[in-house]
């Protein structure tokens, strides 16, 4: 569903609702960007969405992304970053030894 915004020319804005196939839950999505964007361009981007939660969840599971206790912004900033290279670390240990331990289960 278009929606109207006055003011920001070249600019969409919709609703996307999605719906789940297997129980029919809704869910709801305010998609801004570029007028020309088609429809599927916005269904792809918002099934995206799901990997980007799925990887902040695995920073507060796995490296604290959510353990912090600052009181200024650059306490702050220093945690976050820490984190997320810590994160970006492990997923590329992780990515390393896929290969190996496909090749382990007698795949090839």
């Amino acid at each position: 569903m278009a929606l109207v915004r006055p003011g920001w020319p070249g600019c969409g804005f919709w609703l996307l609702v999605r719906r789940r196939l297997s129980d029919g839950e809704l869910a709801f999505y305010a998609c801004f960007g570029p007028a020309r964007t088609s429809l599927a361009e916005l269904v792809r981007v918002a099934g995206i969405r799901w990997a980007v939660e799925e990887c902040f969840q695995a920073a507060k599971d796995q490296v604290g992304l959510d353990h912090y206790q600052v009181r200024r912004w650059d306490g702050w900033y220093r945690h976050v970053t820490l984190v997320l290279v810590a994160q970006a670390f492990l997923a590329a240990v992780r990515a390393q030894a896929a290969p190996t331990a496909r090749a382990g289960k007698g795949g090839g």
